[in-house]
């Protein structure tokens, strides 16, 4: 089962409120507050393609850029003796531990 749905290149978390019996969710990766709900998939669906639909005119109306913008940085927390060995293979190759990190993450999503 997927907590998320997609739409036009956008992503909605999808959780379930067993007290209000119904489904609610946000859109994820915007700047914005953008939220949906139903009670059964369906509706669920339309209402979340709905608000996606709304958000891009009110961006497009705004003259704003409806995707949440990106700095590249964040921290990450992993076991020290794997730090040490990314080090290693950075020194290894003669770069930066970020750019061994930027580089294996980005063979990682082109294959």
């Amino acid at each position: 089962m997927s907590n998320i749905i997609e739409y036009k290149n956008y992503i909605g978390s999808v959780e379930y409120s067993n007290e209000d019996k119904c489904f609610f969710g946000k859109l994820e990766m915007v700047d914005d507050l953008v939220t949906f709900e139903a009670t059964n998939v369906d509706e669920l669906e339309s209402n979340f393609k709905h608000s996606v639909d709304e958000y891009i005119e009110t961006c497009t109306a705004l003259n704003r850029d409806p995707q949440k913008t990106y700095k590249g940085v964040f921290n990450v927390r992993i076991d020290p003796a794997l730090h040490k060995k990314i080090y290693k293979k950075a020194l290894k190759e003669h770069i930066s531990l970020n750019a061994l990190i930027g580089k294996t993450l980005s063979e990682s999503f082109t294959n």
